[in-house]
């Protein structure tokens, strides 16, 4: 008899054990969705709301600006999401205040048009989201292909005609979405262009080169690559 009750004692204990890895990733799966960006964090940004926040945050203490602004957004009627959106941005990008204006599922990996409304040029951003990382900035050029756009022929031609082009940030419109298609091993790839600028921001654009932004079937970044040039 004392053996079964030994057994019995063991059971128990593992079917505890099983129950309570069941409920640990229960709630990390949960902690995970609610995480999750959604059409719930984008606002859409009142006309006067930019010169009314910094009325409010200008007589600030200096490096007080940007969460001042931020706390204007509840105020102006911003979701709770939206302003946990740009607080999480503004702490990942060194303090740049982006308000998500514009939010396309595409799974497992998102898209977001991020407006600056404190930039003087640039004012539409593009990030790729709820990928892991959870925000990837495609207007970051340090994750673009340099090696094989330099490598291409083509690019080497417009560089011998315009020896200071490069691939700059894109000026987007906040209204054209990337397109994205099914990539290598059931995973997602993004096309992206980039003007080829002769210089400067305001400098001769000569042409666009295209990137694909590379993830893998669980929205794992996996790099980008230079596909071809177009005028």
């Amino acid at each position: 008899m004392p053996p079964i009750v030994k057994r019995a004692k063991s059971v128990g204990r593992t079917g505890f054990l099983f129950l309570l890895l069941i409920l640990q990733a229960v709630s990390a799966m949960a902690q995970n969705a609610s995480d999750k960006i959604t059409e719930s964090a984008v606002w859409k940004i009142p006309a006067n709301f930019v010169a009314d926040a910094h009325k409010a945050c200008d007589a600030g203490p200096a490096g007080g600006f940007g969460s001042c602004f931020v706390s204007q957004m509840a105020k102006s009627g911003a979701s709770a999401d939206a302003v946990s959106f740009t607080r999480t941005l503004s702490q990942s990008n060194g303090g740049d205040v982006g308000i998500l204006t514009g939010f396309h599922a595409v799974g497992p990996v998102d898209i977001g048009w991020v407006t600056y409304p404190l930039r003087a040029n640039t004012n539409y951003g593009l990030l790729l989201l709820n990928g892991k990382p959870q925000f990837i900035n495609a207007e970051d050029m340090k994750h673009l292909d340099h090696k094989g756009l330099e490598q291409s022929f083509q690019f080497q031609d417009v560089k011998k005609q315009f020896p200071r082009v490069d691939v700059w940030p894109g000026d987007r419109d906040g209204k054209t979405w990337p397109t994205s298609q099914t990539g290598p091993d059931g995973g997602l790839q993004f096309t992206i262009g980039y003007p080829l600028i002769n210089g400067c921001h305001a400098c001769a654009h000569e042409g666009t080169a295209m990137f694909t932004w590379n993830f893998d079937a669980k929205g794992k970044f996996k790099g980008t690559q230079f596909i071809g040039m177009t005028q």
